[in-house]
């Protein structure tokens, strides 16, 4: 639980640094190899799915090696028993560090009432810890796409998110919030044209 703490600690103290020279908007992605097994298993403990329904083939596995993923996840829930109304049990159960900095940054953002433009499937269980510990967050989070790993959409859909664009985009490394974010500057700027 510590860890859990010090990961979400870690996304608003960068906030809190960024705001204090004048960011407005923030654009959240990641970078890791095995991160979408955490995400599918925080998603199956927030939502009750299985974890069947909410596993995808990540950076493209098998149909064997998907087999085994959906196997792993199914145990450490079984093994850990998060509860889905303790988001943070859940981070320290079955999430990881960034998946604990990245619901930080959101957490730290919205304090800050500055919009959070979320990536693909890993920015997208962040979203799911951060609005279980802050249910008004969810004001402050742009969907920028949905990806094409399988239980994105689902999940999106979960948070109540429209996804600004559907391109099957599969990087996760901020790629979609940064398309995100530029449609999110452009439409100020017409709603600001005299």
């Amino acid at each position: 639980g510590e860890q859990a703490v010090k990961a979400l600690e870690a996304g608003i103290e960068i906030v809190n640094g960024e705001a204090k020279k004048g960011l407005d908007i923030v654009g959240t992605g990641d970078m890791g190899i095995g991160n979408t097994t955490a995400s599918s298993a925080i998603f199956a403990a927030l939502s009750g799915k299985t974890a069947a329904e909410v596993t995808g083939r990540g950076t493209g596995i098998s149909d064997e090696q998907l087999a085994h993923k959906i196997d792993v996840i199914r145990r450490a829930l079984a093994v850990n028993k998060p509860s889905p109304s303790q988001p943070l049990q859940v981070l320290a159960k079955v999430g990881g560090f960034e998946i604990g900095g990245l619901a930080g940054v959101m957490l730290g953002a919205a304090a800050q009432r500055i919009p959070v433009v979320i990536d693909g499937f890993i920015s997208g269980a962040a979203a799911l810890i951060a609005v279980g510990m802050a249910p008004q967050l969810k004001d402050y989070i742009i969907a920028a796409h949905v990806s094409a790993e399988a239980g994105h959409a689902s999940m999106l859909s979960y948070l109540g998110l429209k996804p600004l664009l559907s391109l099957d985009l599969r990087l996760g490394e901020g790629t979609g919030a940064a398309l995100g974010i530029f449609l999110a500057e452009a439409g100020v700027r017409t709603l600001a044209i005299d």
